[in-house]
């Protein structure tokens, strides 16, 4: 019963981190008007802040972002589009409901399992045997195609390894909801950035001295 109730609150805030995501997204398409200058504003603080660091800074926040984008609401959609079409072509109940149901498990990374295993058992038990098999070959690759698309997507044109923005955009998640997918992966990728420059001792720390005074010239 704890289970359940664990369960049912871990998906009803995960419902209002999209609904978040959602309002978010508007306000992002506003904020696009301004992109060219958004951009250049940004870059010019982090220019201030951290001298030409900055610029690659930036860039590397920005890659970042759009790994996540891709390789976890991307993945994520991917699985419950393909999931929710399979349902509604089979004449499951409630096809849409489970396909929305199925996005915020794969973003939590619980994964479209749960709601696959219950459908494809309510398809055996009420639909035909041809119907059951057929959707249980269209279900199959459902639940591990992410294990292929996500380590490409999230590790794609990176500049830190995979794994470290997977963690990042995991712990946000719990932290903050669906903008602490992107939050959580761009502040520990800076903060792993830091501390490798950190290990590598001040002779990291002035070669990066010179590469900032070569580009002032």
């Amino acid at each position: 019963m704890i289970g359940l109730t664990w369960f049912l609150s871990m998906l009803s805030n995960a419902g209002m981190g999209v609904l978040m995501f959602i309002v978010s997204v508007i306000i992002s398409g506003v904020f696009l008007v301004f992109a060219d200058s958004g951009a250049n504003a940004t870059r010019e603080i982090a220019v201030r802040l951290m001298g030409e660091r900055g610029i690659e800074t930036v860039a590397n926040a920005e890659v970042t972002v759009r790994n996540v984008a891709r390789g976890i609401l991307g993945v994520a959609f991917i699985q419950a589009f393909l999931a929710g079409l399979g349902f509604l072509v089979a004449g499951i109940p409630g096809a849409g409901l489970w396909a929305l149901i199925s996005f915020i498990l794969a973003i939590v990374q619980i994964g479209v399992g749960p709601v696959v295993i219950g459908v494809l058992i309510y398809a055996f038990l009420k639909l035909s045997t041809l119907t059951a098999i057929l959707l249980t070959v269209w279900c199959i690759p459902l639940l591990v195609i992410d294990n292929v698309l996500k380590p490409l997507l999230l590790g794609r044109g990176a500049p830190v390894p995979m794994l470290v923005i997977f963690l990042g955009a995991i712990g946000g998640f719990i932290s903050f909801g669906i903008i602490g997918l992107f939050v959580g992966a761009v502040v520990l990728s800076l903060g792993y950035n830091l501390a490798i420059l950190w290990l590598k001792g001040d002779h990291a720390v002035k070669m990066a001295a010179n590469q900032d005074e070569t580009l002032r010239n």
